[in-house]
């Protein structure tokens, strides 16, 4: 986190775009942890996949 400055921010604008409320947060030197209603984690999910251009492979059944 030290070294890639935005990291939170980034994440707190997606979380709010989509509505989602955070409950809870902790942070260190190298991570950043929130706490959301459960019923919002797959989107939470989605929209931190998308702020930070993470694919998401479909997975085969």
């Amino acid at each position: 986190m030290r070294s890639h400055s935005g990291i939170a921010s980034t994440m707190f604008q997606a979380l709010a775009a989509e509505g989602i409320n955070i409950q809870m947060i902790t942070t260190s030197e190298i991570k950043v942890s929130v706490v959301i209603d459960e019923k919002y984690i797959e989107l939470g999910v989605r929209a931190l996949h998308s702020a930070f251009n993470l694919a998401v492979e479909p997975q085969e059944e």
